[in-house]
């Protein structure tokens, strides 16, 4: 078997649970990999690939070690590459990781086979400019389309295979998968829901609105966004560097045809999550804040 790991080394004790990781997996007989510059940090004690798409493509497993954002930053590619994805959290919350550091002893799982998996539905975003260039992005949380704050509300009209659903001012919207439902489309007043469905949710950031709720699409959906701007809008594709458009671009949103296969160490992760993890956090919040 062989382990692509995929650190992200400006995480507090990352650098610590990647070197506890790296023993673990080798005393168990699984081939590493890393790339080079990643390598140098540990010493080559692993063998290497020269680009992340090289490591990805030779892997029989990618994982990840940091928080929720390490996971999005390479899950477009492992889904590309079909490669199943293990989430290690050293992050504050790591609602998508499968461990935490207390628990690598659970590595052992990946070789004796004993994990499940589950498949996660997928967005792709198309931007078409004015221009007629075009932009695609593959997401596995959500598209976010918010207005520049220099700017005032800006008007917002969703539509489904051609039919207007929504027609309001905001301060933006949100389209999530099951994946990102637990993400900004919860604080945004959207709901949880179980990341193994197929469905597109749609929330509004700041409606100017009493009537504005939370929308759950059929997946199959073309979603298209047209807005009336002031200035100019950001869309971000899981939390990426913002794209600018303006009242002359269009958006669209539909299932990707490709789809994450993310490990399940303990086959409970999700709803554990939700008990140990988002019911908890705000608390865990107080309580670091008194002890400052």
């Amino acid at each position: 078997m062989t382990v692509f790991i995929y650190p992200n080394l400006e995480k507090l004790h990352s650098e610590e649970c990647t070197a506890e990781v790296i023993e673990i997996l080798k005393s168990l007989g699984v081939t590493v990999l890393m790339t080079p510059d990643t390598n140098l940090v540990f010493g080559g004690n692993a063998n290497e690939a020269e680009t992340i798409n090289q490591a990805i493509s030779m892997c029989d497993i990618v994982i990840t070690i940091g928080g929720d954002g390490t996971i999005l930053k390479i899950a477009s590619l492992a889904a590309k590459y079909k490669k199943k994805l293990l989430g290690i959290n050293c992050g504050r919350l790591g609602f998508m990781a499968s461990l935490e550091r207390s628990e690598l002893d659970c590595l052992k799982n990946l070789c004796s086979g004993e994990y499940k998996t589950e498949r996660r539905m997928m967005l792709d975003v198309t931007i078409k400019f004015r221009n007629g260039e075009e932009i695609s992005e593959t997401v596995l949380n959500d598209v976010v389309i918010t207005h520049d704050f220099k700017e005032s509300l800006n008007d917002f009209t969703v539509l489904a295979d051609g039919i207007v659903v929504s027609h309001l001012r905001a301060d933006g919207l949100i389209f999530s998968t099951p994946t990102g439902a637990s993400a900004y489309a919860l604080s945004a007043g959207g709901p949880l829901i179980e990341p193994s469905m197929d469905c597109i949710e749609f929330t509004h950031i700041c409606p100017h609105s009493l009537s504005a709720r939370a929308m759950i699409f059929d997946p199959n959906k073309l979603i298209e966004v047209r807005t009336k701007a002031a200035g100019q809008i950001a869309l971000r594709a899981d939390g990426a560097e913002a794209i600018s458009i303006t009242s002359d671009d269009s958006i669209f949103i539909r299932k990707s045809d490709l789809s994450l296969s993310v490990i399940d160490i303990h086959g409970d992760n999700y709803f554990k999550s939700i008990s140990t993890k988002l019911m908890n956090n705000a608390k865990e919040v107080y309580e670091e804040a008194d002890d400052r």
